[in-house]
């Protein structure tokens, strides 16, 4: 703005006799000048690493997190969200447990079957992202004309597949033994006229081997191994390898417990089921019927002695995200439960859920 100067004047005052008296001169009168102000700096937010910044900041609050080199921002969706980015993510939990092998057949004596494989950790959802979870079935118990109990089917939820079960080893009428499948855990042996069947081999990190049939002086097939322990042998107990408990939905529950190996007349017991849903042997002789694995557990089913196997139990997929990021978005009818601060989302059937 320009400058606007205003001449002095004098100031005078006549007096009675007509004498003019000078008082002085009037001020100069200058208009000041505005400049508008050049921003030169920059916004700076404030910082933080990820164990320090705000616990419980309101929406919106943002700043930058030197631990990651991200500026973000804190919403109820997603929590603390890389700001002016796609993709942002969140960290869950998972359990995927494949479905459990059927019990082996017994013209002669069918081995358990094995558990479907078990796998639990962590892994990042992209938010906006739909993720498939697919529950496998249990396999079918042997019968006359398959000798060996069915694997159980994978289960599978994003890039983490778990293995089904391996097949109880089983004979049809005038075979020999059969050896029990590979699988996330492996089947366990069968036995017929002396002739003994191994245990099928588990996955790595997901199962256990089945157990060795045996023949005299028990006359009792392995059992089916499980996620912590490998099947028992015929010679042993023929009992089915325990599973692996998980608290994922906040209370403990095991699952993947191999199926227990069929027995021949008394007094030889037939294999107990492994602990977490697997089913106990049988001896249709002695119209000991075996049990089916669990379902939505895992387990292996038991093998019989003349007469067919059981089945598997089917398998489970379970999510458990923190509840402020909880999409709510799911198909399938899965279970939803909190714990905590987390959403459980259980999958006793196949579905999807959008992170």
């Amino acid at each position: 703005m320009a400058l606007t100067q205003v001449p002095p004047a004098l100031l005078t005052s006549t007096t009675g006799t007509g004498t003019t008296v000078v008082l002085g001169t009037s001020p100069t009168i200058t208009t000041p000048t505005i400049t508008t102000p050049t921003i030169s700096g920059q916004l700076n937010n404030p910082s933080w690493t990820t164990g320090t910044r705000p616990a419980s900041p309101i929406t919106g609050t943002q700043g930058y997190n030197t631990t990651t080199g991200q500026l973000e921002i804190y919403n109820t969706i997603g929590g603390w969200v890389n700001a002016g980015t796609t993709g942002n993510s969140y960290t869950a939990s998972y359990l995927v447990v494949a479905g459990g092998a059927g019990g082996g057949y017994g013209g002669g004596l069918g081995g358990g079957g094995g558990a479907g494989g078990l796998l639990t950790s962590t892994l990042t959802l992209t938010t906006g992202t739909t993720y498939t979870a697919t529950v496998g079935a249990g396999g079918a118990g042997g019968t006359v004309g398959t000798g060996d109990g069915a694997n159980g089917s994978n289960s599978v939820f994003s890039s983490i597949t778990s293995t089904g079960g391996g097949g109880g080893g089983g004979s049809s009428v005038g075979s020999s033994a059969l050896n029990g499948e590979a699988g996330g855990s492996g089947g366990g042996g069968g036995e017929n006229s002396s002739v003994v069947g191994t245990g099928g081999a588990g996955t790595s990190g997901q199962g256990f081997a089945g157990g060795l049939g045996n023949t005299s002086p028990t006359y009792r097939c392995g059992g089916g191994g499980g996620a912590s322990a490998v099947g028992a042998s015929g010679l042993s107990s023929g009992n089915g390898g325990a599973g692996t408990a998980s608290s994922i939905t906040g209370t403990s529950v095991t699952y993947a417990g191999g199926g227990g190996g069929s027995a021949y007349l008394n007094p030889t017991t037939v294999g107990a089921g492994g602990a977490g849903g697997g089913g106990a042997g049988g001896d249709a002789n002695r119209s000991i019927t075996p049990t089916a694995g669990t379902a939505n557990t895992g387990g292996g089913g038991g093998g019989n002695t003349s007469g067919n196997g059981a089945a598997g139990g089917s398998g489970v997929v379970i999510i458990s995200v923190p509840t402020s990021a909880y999409s709510g978005t799911t198909t399938g009818s899965p279970t939803i439960t909190t714990s905590g601060s987390n959403t459980i989302i259980k999958f006793n059937a196949s579905g999807t859920y959008t992170a």
